[in-house]
């Protein structure tokens, strides 16, 4: 196989990756929609069934992100040199912002849980929500840059 085939399929496999990764986040996003949609959480059985999507959306979102895109760094796969820099230095913020997605998730872990903090659920929807558009706003700089299409951005 050629350098340039090499190179060809290094690409195209990364795009897959990252239109997963988009795919996730916006089943995740309509998901929180929903649920944020339902305040002030009135019904309480409808939205304990929505955050329990919504939490199974959020955790396949973020183990896609660390597993399919962080990883493919890791493992040392990019080669370019913009791409590695944008990676380097949005990775500490991710993990920082994946700690707190974890946080929320485990509140809201089981059913008795989430009955238990329905209460503190439109406070934890808000500031989850703005965790949320943090790391969207840093994937994106490395999607735009890992895609070709963007220049680096100062976080």
């Amino acid at each position: 196989m050629a350098v340039n085939d090499k190179s060809q399929e290094r690409r195209t496999r990364s795009l897959a990756m990252v239109k997963k990764l988009v795919a996730s986040r916006t089943d995740m996003l309509s998901l929180f929609n929903k649920l944020a949609g339902k305040k002030p959480f009135k019904n309480e059985d409808e939205a304990i069934e929505i955050l329990s999507e919504f939490s199974a959306s959020l955790v396949d979102y973020t183990a896609n992100a660390h597993f399919q895109l962080y990883r493919y760094f890791a493992e040392n796969r990019e080669r370019r040199s913009e791409v590695l820099e944008v990676a380097d230095r949005i990775y500490p913020r991710i993990i920082d912002i994946t700690q707190r997605i974890l946080d929320f998730n485990d509140k809201y872990d089981s059913e008795d849980m989430r009955r238990a903090q329905i209460g503190q659920l439109e406070k934890d929807l808000s500031t989850l929500g703005e965790t949320l558009a943090e790391r969207i706003d840093l994937e994106d700089q490395l999607i735009d840059i890992f895609s070709g299409s963007g220049s680096i951005r100062a976080a």
